[in-house]
């Protein structure tokens, strides 16, 4: 099961969601690997651990959406946002099938928080589509371990290799792998680095002054335009598309 993340954690994560630079941008990063995908006219979509509901409104925008939430005030203020049912799940065993089988399954900034995750991806396998296609996105770069990571109850960072060969140990089939929040590696990176050196535990995730945040958010959300065309040597995340074992590509 995941450790929940402290209730100040969460009620902090909603208040800020729609317009941190860091979710917002996010979200544009999402949509161009989802517009990537060859999807039914109404596909049938489940994010697993929806959180606070920050990515509801840009899934509904795609299909038909379920979600399912481990932790009880993550889950009442999604549901409070009307988008979609959000149900009780907690992986990897204690999932329903919902309106399984489905044609995209969202697992966004989930898989790091859950001590099995090979285990929790087979179990997401099996509620796909023989033709769907399973979105995640991670943390990256485990030397980038901080407080952050603490606070949010993280078990781990991932490298590309690593993240790939957790997909393939639960039998499904990466077909694009890659690194983003690129642009902004060396920031962020220096501004670990001083952290460390002085010891400072002030949370990286609160709200920016407007000029900044609009500034931190263009740069983000600029990487849209380059997935699939370039390939960043390294990020602060992972995305990975993956499909079930055994289909055609």
């Amino acid at each position: 099961d995941y450790a929940a993340m402290d209730r100040a954690a969460y009620d902090g994560m909603s208040a800020i969601e729609n317009r941190h630079w860091w979710f917002v941008a996010r979200r544009s990063i999402i949509a161009s690997l989802i517009d990537r995908i060859d999807l039914p006219e109404v596909p049938r979509i489940l994010e697993a651990g929806c959180g606070t509901g920050g990515n509801l409104a840009l899934l509904a925008d795609y299909g038909q959406l379920d979600a399912f939430e481990y932790d009880d005030d993550a889950r009442a203020l999604s549901a409070a946002k009307g988008i979609c049912p959000v149900r009780f799940g907690a992986l990897p065993d204690r999932v329903d099938s919902g309106n399984a089988p489905y044609d995209l399954i969202a697992m966004l900034d989930v898989l790091e928080h859950i001590d099995d995750d090979r285990a929790s991806l087979a179990t997401l396998g099996t509620l796909l589509a023989r033709d769907g296609r399973m979105i995640v996105t991670v943390p990256a770069v485990p030397s980038l371990w901080s407080n952050h990571d603490v606070l949010h109850h993280h078990k781990r960072r991932y490298t590309r290799d690593g993240l790939s060969a957790v997909f393939a140990a639960a039998g499904l089939v990466v077909e694009d792998i890659g690194y983003f929040n690129s642009l902004l590696f060396p920031l962020a990176l220096a501004q670990r680095l001083a952290a460390r050196v002085t010891g400072s535990e002030q949370p990286v995730d609160s709200l920016p002054a407007k000029p900044l945040n609009a500034a931190l958010q263009a740069v983000f959300s600029a990487e849209r335009h380059m997935l699939g065309k370039v390939r960043f040597p390294i990020g602060l995340s992972l995305y990975a598309i993956a499909r079930r074992g055994g289909g055609t590509a």
